[in-house]
């Protein structure tokens, strides 16, 4: 069905106001409106984005002719918007998947607005234009980024992977949400047990906190992929950082000890030969006072001009916080903005993710709304103690110590809070190669870069873990993903795997730090690691059975 677009006042949000003239106008005839008014040239500039934009006929054909006004796109059955933006043409056929759409007579200089749903399929669509008249006229296809479809189509059986969680629940794991994407549909949405348990050491509560589907988690080392990756490829993308550079060449201190040769793609690879952990926030280490800091300025100072690294070469991948930390560093640099407030403007307000943010008790979050981790602060149940250290049951604070007390709660490697809501359409737009709605975050070959795998360890790309193809990281991926799988964990009991051969993503979060800890003063384990349910790979696994034994 066409429409063309009435309202000039569209382009803010175009794609939303095509789909209200759909709504509205679903009952009349496959014939365009008449007598509307042309674009001005402002409004033509500032279209919305696209997954994919093909001007007709193509500048250059080539001599084969069946090669020529064709191309793809991605969308799912019964949904997908097209915006033609006609420049001269008076009619055009215009076919998808082979089904020529009811454009008829055209108006120069106008956007029309088309709704793909009846000609559409999961996956790879195709479109072709032909027969544009008269001679010399051109017109352009925008055709929208797939979006999340939060009410599924078809009911999916996962009784075997609720049940593994019920049972550990049962047993004393304290709780979980699951959401599984499948062809852009929200499949599952499930929580399980409660957010908080405790209120102080092992003293239980006499009411818990039931688990919901909307609780938000910290996401420990997911902000690596979630956070940092985003704004990198952000910045990749608008041609503001280019990954073989030297890190110097972005943080002009970042110099002595080998610093000079050391290039953005190896903080990326863990491979700057930098230790897994720096205790900045600590006086009882090693290196004493001369590294303590609790203060966000003082530890991006020793960050970059003081923390020792490996000068050998070639560096083994050593996954190490610090390397992310300066990533952070260097997105504040580039951007000239706090790495919060760069992330909360430019990448989840966009998408209108307003629970996916750092510090957000600061913000006017609630502790209540919260999955709650350790029993005890960052005391190890009193095995710990270091200046400030937080003796209380964190719930809507970032656990991770760096990250807290040495970077105020904004890092690069930890301190992302989100759910399960948001996850799943930040997971959506990485399956669509950067994009959502009309809304384009990162171009598809920036992507492709952080999906690369390493010559020297196949499951390592840029920041994203990779499944590889001997599966050595099968406790994350289970055995069914496929090579082209990537995702994170995250020390709190987080895990995410986006498996772009099934279209499909998994995003468990779990409170499994909010047990009791148990163990000898240098020796001991979160009681909650124990579970089934903690280790992932095995509820990755049932998911990926529900789906492939249907």
């Amino acid at each position: 069905m066409l429409f063309i677009l009435k309202n000039t006042r569209f382009i803010k949000n175009a794609w939303l106001a095509a789909l209200s003239l759909i709504i509205i106008g679903c009952s009349s005839t496959h014939n365009s409106l008449k007598s509307q008014p042309v674009l001005t040239k402002s409004q033509l500039i500032a279209l919305p984005n696209a997954q994919v934009v093909a001007s007709f006929p193509e500048p250059n054909p080539s001599s084969r002719f069946y090669v020529n006004n064709r191309g793809t796109f991605k969308a799912y059955k019964g949904r997908g918007q097209l915006l033609i933006q006609n420049h001269s043409a008076e009619s055009a056929d215009i076919y998808i998947n082979n089904q020529k759409l009811a454009t008829n007579t055209l108006t120069a200089n106008t956007l029309y607005n088309y709704s793909l749903a009846a000609h559409t399929h999961n996956g790879i669509n195709t479109f072709k234009v032909e027969n544009i008249l008269p001679k010399g006229a051109s017109l352009t296809l925008r055709f929208a980024f797939p979006t999340l479809n939060l009410t599924p189509n078809k009911p999916v059986d996962f009784t075997d992977v609720d049940e593994l969680i019920e049972r550990d629940i049962k047993a004393g794991f304290p709780g979980a949400v699951l959401a599984v994407v499948k062809n852009g549909e929200l499949i599952k949405l499930t929580a399980y047990g409660d957010a908080k348990q405790y209120q102080q050491n092992d003293l239980m509560l006499l009411r818990p906190e039931p688990m919901q589907t909307n609780t938000l988690f910290d996401l420990a080392s997911n902000t690596k992929i979630f956070a940092t990756n985003f704004a990198l490829m952000k910045l990749i993308s608008e041609g503001q950082l280019n990954i073989n550079n030297p890190v110097q060449s972005y943080l002009t201190e970042y110099t002595g000890g080998g610093r000079e040769q050391r290039t953005v793609k190896e903080l990326l690879t863990h491979s700057a030969g930098y230790p897994p952990v720096f205790d900045f926030h600590r006086r009882d280490t090693q290196q004493g006072d001369a590294f303590y800091s609790q203060s966000s300025q003082t530890t991006k100072q020793l960050l970059l001009t003081k923390v020792p690294l490996n000068n050998k070469k070639p560096m083994q991948h050593v996954y190490s916080d610090i390397d992310y930390m300066i990533l952070g560093v260097l997105v504040e640099r580039i951007t000239g903005q706090p790495l919060d407030e760069y992330l909360e403007q430019h990448v989840y307000k966009p998408l209108a993710l307003s629970n996916t943010l750092f510090n957000p008790l600061k913000k006017g979050f609630e502790r209540s709304q919260f999955a709650a981790t350790e029993l005890s602060g960052n005391t190890r149940d009193g095995r710990i103690t270091f200046d400030n250290i937080r003796t209380h049951v964190l719930q809507g604070q970032v656990h991770d110590e760096r990250a807290f007390y040495s970077f105020g709660g904004v890092a690069g490697h930890a301190g992302l809070f989100s759910n399960a809501h948001d996850l799943a359409v930040l997971c959506q737009l990485l399956l669509n190669n950067g994009g959502y709605g009309d809304q384009q975050l990162f171009s598809a070959s920036a992507l492709a870069q952080f999906l690369t795998p390493q010559s020297t360890n196949e499951t390592y790309g840029l920041g994203f873990r990779l499944a590889g193809n001997n599966q050595a990281r099968r406790w994350h991926f289970g055995p069914y993903a496929s090579a082209q799988a990537y995702g994170h964990t995250g020390w709190t009991g987080t895990v995410t795997v986006i498996d772009p051969a099934y279209d499909l993503a998994i995003v468990l979060l779990t409170n499994a730090r909010h047990t009791a800890i148990k163990g000898t003063q240098k020796r001991y384990e979160f009681t909650g690691k124990q579970f089934e349910t903690a280790q992932y790979g095995s509820v990755v696994s049932l998911v990926y059975e529900a789906l492939l034994n249907q």
